[in-house]
C-alpha cells in the first residue's frame, strides 16, 4: 500500500478536475428539480449516472413515489468507519428577476449561473469529484481504512422526506464524520440552529359588522397570541447562545375572515420557530398553547390549536472534535481562509447528528445568504474545485 505523505496528499488534491465539477454542476442544474413539485428524479438520474460512470457502488431507494434518495459508495469494501458527504437534489422555484433562463447554466467570468448553482447541485459535483480521486487513489494502492459515501436526499426545502427515509433506512456501518456540502463560503460550521413549522388556528364566533359585540372576532384573538410570541422572542433575545444565537418567530401567514362586514369566525396563521440545540417541537407548542390558556385568549368563545408540521433540530458539534478540525485544516491547506463558528440557517445535518449519531459539519462552495435563492444564483468555479480539494483531503486525514 501507498503511505500519505504529504506529497502523495498535495498531488491526489490538485488533480481534481475542473472541467468535471463545471460539467456536472451544469447537467444538475439544467435538471430543475422544483420543490415543491416532487420533481427530482431526472437531476438524480443524471446524478446516478456520473457516479456509475465513475465507478461508484450506487444505491437508489424512493422515500416517496418518483421522489429518489441516492447513496453513492466509493471503497465500499473496506471494514473502517466511513465519511459521509450529504446533499440534496431539490431546488427552490427560481421565482422572478432572472436575467436569463435559471435552468440553462452558463457562465460570467468564473461565475456558474443557474438554479441551484450554490444550494446545492455545485456542492453535490465537488464531492463527486473528490470522491473520483479518493476512487483512483485506492485503485492505485493509497490506503484508505474506511468507505467514503455521498448521500442525496430529496425534499430538504420542503418537508423532508428524503431524509425521514434516510433515518430509517440508514447506511451501513460506523462514520467517523459527516460533512454536508451546503454553501458556507467554505467556512466550517460546526453547529446550526434547528427549524420548526406551526399551524395555528384561532376560531372565534361570526356576528354582523354593525354589532360587533354579539361575535369574537378570531383575528384579533391572533393579533394578541402574535403579541406573545413577540414576548417569547424577545426574552430569547435576552440571553444568546455564543455559537448560535438565539431561538427566533416568524409569522410568515396569516389568513382569516369571511367578509369585511363580518367578525371573523376565523383565522390561521403558518409561523415558523427556528430551534436551538435539544429544543424540542413537541414542548414548544405545549408551553406557547399553555401560554394562551394563561392570558386569557381562549376565554369568551376563541378556540386555539397550536400544531407543528415540520421539525428540524439543531446541533452542535465540539469545536475540537476531529471532523471539525480536519475539515478546518483541509480548506487552509487548499490556500483558502476558513472560520469556524456556527450558523443562522437549518440543514438536514440536525438529523445525521442527532437521530443517526455522526459527528457532522457544513463546509461546502457558494454563500447561502449572497447567492442562494435569489435570481441569477450563482457560485464560482474556483471554490467548487477547492471545495472538491478539500474533500480529498479532510478524506485522507480522517481515514
Amino acid at each position: 500500500m501507498i503511505p500519505r505523505s504529504r506529497d502523495v496528499v498535495d498531488s491526489l488534491a490538485s488533480s481534481v478536475d475542473p472541467a468535471e465539477i463545471e460539467a456536472l454542476t451544469c447537467a444538475l442544474v439544467a435538471e430543475p428539480s422544483v420543490n415543491p413539485g416532487g420533481t427530482e428524479a431526472s437531476a438524480v438520474d443524471v446524478l446516478a449516472r456520473a457516479c456509475r460512470d465513475a465507478g461508484f457502488e450506487v444505491e437508489i431507494t424512493e422515500a416517496a413515489p418518483g421522489r429518489p434518495n441516492l447513496v453513492a459508495t466509493v471503497n465500499g469494501a473496506a471494514t473502517g468507519p466511513g465519511l459521509m458527504f450529504l446533499g440534496h437534489s431539490d431546488v427552490v422555484p427560481p421565482g422572478p428577476g432572472w436575467s436569463a433562463d435559471p435552468f440553462v447554466p452558463r457562465r460570467r467570468g468564473d461565475l456558474i449561473i443557474g438554479r441551484g448553482t450554490s444550494d446545492m447541485k455545485g456542492g453535490i459535483a465537488s464531492a463527486v469529484a473528490a470522491m473520483t480521486v479518493i476512487g483512483r487513489a485506492v485503485a492505485q494502492g493509497v490506503a484508505v481504512s474506511g468507505p467514503v459515501r455521498l448521500v442525496v436526499t430529496v425534499d430538504e426545502e420542503e418537508h423532508g422526506v428524503g431524509i425521514a427515509h434516510l433515518l430509517k433506512n440508514p447506511p451501513p456501518g460506523e462514520h467517523v464524520g459527516c460533512i454536508v456540502a451546503e454553501p458556507t463560503r467554505l467556512d466550517v460550521v460546526r453547529g446550526c440552529r434547528g427549524a420548526s413549522y406551526f399551524d395555528i388556528s384561532v376560531t372565534g364566533r361570526a356576528a354582523h359588522s354593525g354589532r360587533p359585540s354579539d361575535g369574537v372576532s378570531a383575528i384579533a384573538a391572533a393579533a394578541k397570541v402574535i403579541e406573545l410570541i413577540g414576548d417569547d422572542q424577545r426574552a430569547m433575545a435576552a440571553d444568546p447562545d455564543p455559537l448560535l444565537g438565539h431561538g427566533t418567530w416568524n409569522v410568515g401567514t396569516i389568513e382569516g375572515g369571511q367578509g369585511i362586514s363580518v367578525v371573523a369566525p376565523d383565522c390561521s396563521m403558518g409561523v415558523d420557530r427556528r430551534l436551538m440545540p435539544g429544543e424540542d417541537v413537541v414542548e414548544i407548542g405545549r408551553v406557547l398553547s399553555a401560554k394562551i390558556r394563561d392570558a386569557g385568549i381562549e376565554d369568551d368563545g376563541v378556540s386555539v390549536t397550536v400544531t407543528p408540521t415540520m421539525y428540524l433540530p439543531g446541533f452542535a458539534t465540539a469545536a475540537d472534535h476531529p471532523i471539525v478540525t480536519a475539515t478546518a485544516q483541509a480548506v487552509r491547506d487548499c490556500g483558502a481562509p476558513s472560520e469556524v463558528g456556527g450558523w443562522t440557517a437549518a440543514c438536514d445535518g440536525g438529523w445525521t447528528s442527532t437521530a443517526l449519531g455522526i459527528p457532522t459539519v457544513v463546509m461546502g462552495p457558494g454563500d447561502i445568504n449572497g447567492q442562494a435563492h435569489q435570481p441569477d444564483e450563482s457560485v464560482s468555479l474556483t471554490e467548487l474545485v477547492t471545495a472538491a480539494q478539500a474533500y480529498v483531503r479532510v478524506a485522507l486525514a480522517l481515514l
